[in-house]
């Protein structure tokens, strides 16, 4: 993300794992945030700008935020494995970067937040996430689990990767309520900026851990 971003290889279930962890100022860490990138076998890379868009919103409020190439991307070892395997990559990774007891914040965008929400789901009561975000979360081709209500779920007007209408459907029995941004498509092209705005303002409506 930026030349201060500290780039690691770490043991994975499927061998090593490429990892990018940025920091906050000293003294300002608040906990940690795990951040998942979208589809492995589109593109999808720990360094896709909604990706970092979010890991530098999650600096900004104090986190130390961590990316990580799922399996098959990268430097990371092993192949894709249609969503499985990647939400151990991701809980592999929590395992070697957060502290015992560290605050929690778990997000994805697209195939990400799939992934994200999975991942959630599977950690123990006593270290669940204090929040997820998801962006464009691949509802219509994957699975997702049924999250919080406090979770911030982000959607463009005019996906055409992800329409508006299939998260609607997803959010809709869970009374999840869904921000939708005007005009944008699935990458946030040129509202990159907001995006990092509505995470910021989304914390600062609730500055304390829930």
């Amino acid at each position: 993300m930026n030349s201060a971003t500290q780039r690691s290889l770490v043991a994975g279930p499927a061998g090593a794992l490429e990892c990018a962890l940025d920091l906050p100022p000293a003294g300002a860490v608040r906990g940690l945030a795990l951040l998942c990138h979208p589809h492995p076998q589109h593109g999808g890379t720990m360094d896709n700008k909604v990706v970092q868009t979010l890991a530098r919103a999650c600096v900004q409020l104090g986190y130390r935020s961590l990316r990580l190439n799922f399996r098959g991307v990268g430097r990371s070892e092993g192949q894709w494995d249609e969503g499985r395997g990647e939400v151990d990559d991701a809980l592999a990774a929590l395992a070697a970067f957060r502290a015992a007891g560290e605050p929690l914040v778990l997000g994805g965008f697209s195939f990400g937040g799939a992934i994200a929400a999975r991942a959630a789901q599977r950690l123990p009561e006593a270290e669940r996430a204090e929040r997820l975000i998801l962006v464009g979360p691949a509802v219509r081709n994957f699975e997702v689990a049924p999250v919080p209500a406090d979770t911030l779920v982000i959607q463009g007007e005019v996906d055409d990767v992800v329409p508006l209408a299939a998260v609607l459907d997803w959010a809709r029995p869970q009374a999840l309520p869904v921000t939708v941004v005007p005009g944008a498509g699935h990458f946030f092209h040129g509202q990159l900026g907001l995006l990092k705005q509505i995470v910021l303002s989304a914390w600062a409506a609730r500055p304390a851990a829930a």
